[in-house]
């Protein structure tokens, strides 16, 4: 095993029933419920590890004081809760629930617990808004079932993607033993700024000088408007063949962005130090939202890089702040302080504007985006 950073909670959870015992598991079923996306995406990452050291559906106790405090009963830190939500009324404690996503089996969920929780609790609690403008405050008030169900997991398979994710186990594997591992989230193809960002991370301070960065995109549901996973997906692809650069790992993340700012924070930092990841850039306004009444955030600029950073000694890990990078006509990019300390020339382009030239076919600047990426954007 390399050298890399021990999982959340000391070892790392696997779930997996060995392929010899799935058949007498199965036998033992009482019933079956169908995954949404986003609980095939909670499904995948308990199963292999990714929320060490979770091992299953949090109980009503455990869902309490996440929500309350960002901490489970037993004291770990953890920045949202963990549910499987049914309407189904008819479920009994015991019973052996058959989880299925897509014609495939995922996992058997063993009924411990089951409530009817109070959802304004839970926005307030975890998304600091009980405003409906609010991405996942919808997504719990208008998506999620009524009722919350808590039990331990044993998997069977993992859910068939277009995009290929490797378990925290596959990852680690493939990380320098002893190095400083910085991981990237990006729910966005990678344009050029973010590809100077994250090699530039390699250089902070508190960054030994081997360490390599893992580039971990969220490929599961986000934003109603945010570009879809599998288009994603392909922009990744097509950069990684293009770089080709030995100082970067790719891996893609089976996790269903909620928006919540500080707490999405949290949740990604122990999600990756489960996959090896000893620092983590982190941005100005990550995982934030506006209202799309009177455009107004949800979280301050700094609420999460702030709160990240507070939790980070606790989680053995390290902030690495976000660069705020320009693109300048004299020196490329330079931070936006250079710039303006040395009067330099600064181009911009908005995301409005990009979508806008992507659709009506026009050029699109070689400062701004890859030309592989733009390609697979454009492509019917």
């Amino acid at each position: 095993m390399n050298s890399v950073i021990a999982p959340y909670g000391g070892s790392l959870v696997d779930l997996m029933v060995p392929t010899e015992l799935q058949a007498q598991l199965l036998a033992s079923v009482t019933t079956s419920i169908e995954c949404s996306d986003r609980n095939a995406c909670d499904v995948e990452l308990l199963v292999v590890g990714g929320f060490s050291p979770e091992r299953g559906f949090m109980h009503q106790e455990n869902y309490n004081s996440v929500v309350a405090t960002h901490r489970t009963s037993s004291g770990y830190l953890f920045g949202l809760p963990l549910v499987f939500d049914t309407d189904r009324d008819d479920l009994q404690l015991g019973d052996r629930v058959l989880l299925t996503y897509r014609g495939q089996n995922l996992a058997v969920l063993t009924v411990q617990d089951q409530w009817l929780p109070d959802k304004t609790i839970e926005a307030k609690g975890c998304y600091g808004t009980t405003s409906l403008e609010h991405p996942a405050v919808r997504m719990i008030a208008m998506e999620r079932k009524h009722r919350y169900l808590g039990g331990s997991l044993q998997g069977l398979e993992l859910p068939k993607r277009v995009f290929p994710c490797k378990t925290p186990a596959q990852v680690r594997q493939s990380l320098p033993s002893g190095e400083d591992v910085v991981a990237f989230q990006c729910r966005n193809p990678i344009h050029r700024a973010h590809y100077e960002l994250f090699t530039r991370a390699l250089h902070a301070s508190n960054v030994s000088a081997a360490a390599v960065v893992l580039v971990h995109p969220t490929c599961g549901p986000t934003q109603e408007d945010d570009i879809p996973g599998t288009v994603r997906f392909q922009t990744y692809e097509k950069l990684a063949a293009e770089v080709d650069n030995p100082r970067i790992r790719w891996a893609y993340l089976p996790y269903a962005m909620h928006m919540a700012g500080p707490r999405e924070a949290l949740q990604h930092m122990i999600i990756r130090r489960n996959y090896g990841c000893t620092h983590f850039i982190i941005g100005r306004d990550m995982a934030g939202c506006k209202s799309s009444i009177s455009g107004e955030d949800f979280y301050t600029p700094y609420e999460a890089q702030d709160f990240a950073t507070a939790c980070a000694p606790e989680l053995a890990m390290e902030t690495v702040p976000s660069l705020n990078l320009v693109y300048t006509q004299e020196e490329g990019y330079v931070t936006a302080e250079h710039a303006e300390a040395r009067g330099l020339h600064v181009q911009k382009l908005s995301g409005t504007q990009f979508r806008q030239m992507l659709r009506s076919g026009e050029e699109i600047p070689e400062w701004f985006a890859f030309r592989s990426v733009v390609e697979v954007l454009r492509t019917p």
